[in-house]
């Protein structure tokens, strides 16, 4: 038998997107000749991963973790929610969330070989997505926050008090997952972006043909329930409307917060 080891095995994963143990098992049909084990893969159906890269994969699952004041999210691709509710696919995705929130962001890639093989097994583009990972500084609080469809997770949350109670800092991840704020504070939306909003309601105001003494109050006024849309802080609790996030909050304060949504 041919003398091979786990280059050349990663080689050969490497120029037919098959799995480990199907490249392993070509190279030992045939004693580890090279161009033999990709004809092998290739007549057996499983060379096919490598020419799916370029489908779009919209679809997939996000899943969370915490431990010892640590949250993680990630978020794993594929091409159809029939994929991303297999059993194979909703466990890949929670070991990497388990392994950022244990061991840090760089830790997904010890599952890069799982990730490979399943590609194979679901005949689907599957690549990782987003990856998020929030430690609580001193005094502070993270939590997280899931919403499941279908028996796979779509939307998820982390978030970081300076203070108060997960109690709190849960409700504030529950509230940002309906109503997907783009921005923490109106301070960190784009000045640009701002700018051109604000020209834009100056058009519309004017073409309605308001006053031009009450031109800015109502541009300003407008730009004000703009801001409310998109950053949190600004927002309208979900559980009490007359109430905003801010207030809700009282002297504790927003650190980070960040979302993640399949197919968003």
């Amino acid at each position: 038998m041919a003398d091979f080891g786990a280059k050349e095995v990663q080689g050969l994963r490497q120029a037919t997107g098959a799995g480990m143990m199907d490249a392993k098992k070509a190279l030992v049909e045939t004693e580890g000749d090279f161009d033999e084990a990709v004809k092998w893969l290739r007549e057996k159906g499983l060379a096919k991963a490598a020419t799916r890269t370029d489908r779009e994969n919209s679809e997939g699952a996000v899943a969370v973790a915490s431990t010892d004041g640590v949250a993680a999210i990630v978020e794993l691709k594929c091409e159809t929610d029939f994929g991303a509710k297999s059993n194979q696919f909703s466990t890949l995705v929670q070991e990497l969330a388990d392994l950022v929130a244990a061991k840090g962001e760089s830790a997904v890639g010890e599952k890069a070989a799982e990730i490979d093989d399943l590609k194979i097994t679901l005949k689907e583009n599957i690549e990782l997505g987003a990856v998020v990972r929030v430690e609580a500084g001193s005094g502070g609080v993270v939590e997280t926050y899931i919403h499941s469809q279908d028996g796979r997770g779509v939307n998820a949350v982390v978030v970081e008090l300076s203070g108060g109670s997960p109690e709190l800092a849960h409700d504030v991840a529950v509230h940002a997952a309906f109503t997907r704020p783009r921005y923490l504070r109106r301070e960190d939306v784009p000045e640009s972006e701002v700018a051109d909003e604000r020209a834009t309601l100056t058009t519309i105001t004017k073409a309605e043909g308001k006053p031009d003494a009450a031109l800015d109050k109502i541009v300003e006024g407008r730009l004000t329930g703009w801001f409310k849309d998109r950053v949190l802080l600004e927002q309208s609790f979900v559980k009490d409307e007359k109430t905003s996030v801010r207030e809700l909050l009282g002297p504790v304060d927003v650190v980070h917060f960040a979302q993640v949504v399949v197919g968003g």
